[in-house]
């Protein structure tokens, strides 16, 4: 049985594997057909062929019928935008779309001299033994700002170098806006950087090690930013890594604010924006904290303010310089910097939940996993199934809930819409005796929406999980994992890591906007893959997850009229409701540490009936008409990241302009 979450991409322009135990119909077939046969042709094209491809593919698509137009335009972008990997097209996209001539100069500086009461931004840099010519790259970085109102904020942690001191003080002397605090004895980068902030007269200050560099358009982003919002406390920005020959690669293109990710990784980072008075508020940087000491100087920023208050500029503006002559400190002593960041994460959590656990994040031990505590007693789940026939497949999850789940405090609500196979009513009348099962006959046209709703009306638990009767449990403890995130205050839906049964990613969260929708992020990666810089190892928000699998507090569920079971009886109910709970205020999160196999929609069959093809058309109409505003501006899917793949993949053109304000593509 499935419910709206079962699309993997939606309405994607590429059929997907069916797992259905019935054969679509012929054209279906044939249409599937066409689609392989053009993927295969794709894939033997040259690279710098698929340009002109995408184009012919898309002017071919003029002499279809409307809908299959647009499908068929959606198609050749898929192909494009699947076929385009970030590292082997960014630096065409740094050609076309970074602005750092001298006409995106002289645009900047004419919007700059409107800006009312432009704010002084101090720049503060620990220095201690560089090599020369990357402290003066990264000194005229500064210089080459756009944006004139900063003042440059040097602390020498005493240098063994004397070339280090000589080309500090030439450049002091040549511009007043650099000053410079000279250390007797090294303290390391923690002390180092508070003599630097000490120096800072700065309504922000922005953090810059001494080999790194900042976009001539850094400051100026900040402060229009900060021009547009004055009471913006934190500014992130995205930032790439540069080697020694100037050549940039690994570009992180970041999520707007995301407390989840931030407690795995360090969000903020580079470019990392402050105001001064926070800073001095929460005492600086930690001494002990070397190596994560600015992740630790993020979470204590974060927690003195509110999430209105953090913004994130979706531009490159910060250049991180790796693998060069001389190794970071977090290069060369990984391990005791992921052990800071740990204590880091550990400690700003404690205060409020003092049986918090922070542990290496499995297959990413750079990065953190948070275990958060369950209350006792331990709330009761109940856990909804819709279900129609499927007997084997039925049995098989309810085996897997009954008996191969560690969490024993639940319910199980089945929703028979109909069952008239002698295996599937012999089974539900098995499982009835369990005393945690219920089965509820609920006969009638398939409404996904509907029978959930109804079943939470029945439900004694104060969590909701609504899941198929395709789902095979894989380990013990992913039902403690959705519920300790479920009951956290501020947390709506909480989502599951979902695989297909060859240990394929089918569900990583849901992004809005997605192949003009929404679809599932990263489908058919391997199990381990990591995602884009940890993404599928990390606990992190997403605008919306699957319906397949989706907890909820009963009191939340309610809160927002439940699924829309009238404009959205089957797809989309889904996305829909996690839209709702956003703007209830909510938060919805997707968790690795939930997995699960899911075998996609096999009890319904196929939606490619004339009949449910209407239904469907008519449910995409009422997402546009209901939450157009939102389809192309996910906060949890960088702009400048393409939505025609499920892929991470750059988007030509992004979907931002000069100054990090979000545009229609």
């Amino acid at each position: 049985m499935t419910g709206s979450g079962d699309r993997a991409t939606y309405d994607a322009p590429i059929p997907l594997r069916s797992l259905s135990s019935e054969e679509p119909p012929q054209e279906f077939r044939a249409k599937r057909v066409v689609a392989s046969s053009l993927r295969y042709l794709w894939a033997l094209l040259p690279r710098r062929w698929m340009p002109w491809a995408h184009s012919g593919l898309s002017g071919a698509a003029v002499c279809l019928p409307g809908p299959l137009r647009a499908k068929a335009r959606r198609f050749a972008d898929h192909l494009l935008a699947q076929s385009r990997g970030i590292e082997n097209d960014y630096s065409t996209w740094i050609r076309l779309y970074e602005q750092v001539d001298e006409r995106a100069r002289r645009s900047a500086i004419a919007r700059i001299a409107r800006f009312d009461d432009p704010p002084l931004i101090s720049i503060v840099m620990p220095v201690f033994n560089p090599p020369p010519d990357h402290l003066r790259a990264a000194i005229r970085s500064v210089q080459a700002q756009f944006y004139p109102r900063w003042e440059l904020c040097i602390a020498d942690d005493a240098s063994t170098d004397p070339s280090i001191a000589v080309l500090m003080r030439e450049a002091q002397a040549a511009d007043s806006r650099i000053k410079i605090a000279w250390r007797d004895c090294n303290g390391h980068i923690s002390a180092a950087s508070n003599s630097a902030l000490g120096l800072a007269t700065g309504a922000f200050v922005a953090l810059l090690d001494h080999d790194d560099l900042i976009s001539p358009r850094a400051l100026y982003e900040v402060a229009a930013r900060i021009v547009a919002d004055p009471c913006i406390d934190v500014i992130y920005s995205d930032e790439d890594h540069i080697d020694d020959a100037g050549r940039r690669s690994m570009p992180y293109f970041k999520p707007d604010w995301s407390p989840e990710l931030m407690m795995g990784q360090n969000l903020i980072s580079h470019l990392g924006v402050y105001r001064r008075s926070l800073l001095e508020r929460v005492g600086g940087f930690r001494i002990g904290l070397e190596g994560s000491q600015d992740y630790d100087l993020a979470l204590r920023a974060v927690a003195e303010t509110t999430p209105d208050r953090i913004a994130h500029i979706p531009s490159i503006l910060y250049h991180w310089r790796q693998c060069g002559r001389d190794r970071s400190f977090s290069e060369t002593a990984l391990d005791r910097c992921a052990a800071n960041a740990r204590r880091a994460v550990s400690e700003f959590l404690s205060r409020s939940l003092p049986e918090i656990q922070v542990q290496p994040a499995p297959a990413a031990p750079a990065w953190s996993r948070v275990i958060y505590p369950i209350p006792q007693p331990e709330p009761m789940v109940s856990v909804i199934i819709p279900t129609r026939n499927q007997a084997v497949m039925l049995a098989r999850a309810m085996d897997g809930l009954l008996n191969g789940t560690d969490y024993r405090t639940l319910e199980v609500l089945i929703a028979d819409n109909g069952s008239d196979e002698p295996e599937a009513l012999n089974l539900l009348e098995k499982l009835a005796r369990n005393p945690r099962v219920r089965v509820l006959r609920c006969p009638g046209p398939f409404n996904y929406a509907a029978l959930n709703n109804h079943m939470v009306q029945e439900a004694a638990g104060s969590i909701i999980l609504m899941l198929n009767n395709d789902i095979r449990v894989i380990d013990p403890g992913w039902l403690r994992e959705m519920v300790s995130h479920a009951v956290r205050p501020g947390v709506g839906a909480v989502g599951a890591k979902l695989l297909y049964p060859d240990d394929t990613v089918q569900h990583g969260g849901v992004t809005i906007g997605m192949f003009g929708v929404a679809g599932h992020q990263y489908l058919n990666k391997p199990r381990r893959d990591p995602g884009y810089f940890g993404h599928l190892n990390l606990v992190r928000n997403v605008s919306a997850v699957t319906a397949a699998c989706l907890m909820v507090r009963r009191q939340t569920y309610l809160e927002v009229g439940g699924l829309n079971e009238v404009a959205l009886p089957v797809a989309f109910n889904d996305v829909d409701f996690c839209l709702k709970l956003v703007e209830k205020g909510y938060r919805n999160l997707w968790t690795p540490y939930a997995e699960l196999y899911h075998l996609e929609s096999a009890s319904r069959g196929t939606d490619r009936t004339a009949e449910k093809a209407a239904r469907f058309e008519r449910e995409v109409a009422y997402m546009h008409q209901r939450w157009g505003h939102k389809l192309d501006k996910d906060p949890y899917w960088n702009p400048n990241l393409s939505l025609h793949s499920t892929e991470i993949a750059l988007a030509f053109p992004p979907r931002v302009a000069a100054g990090g304000e979000r545009q229609v593509a």
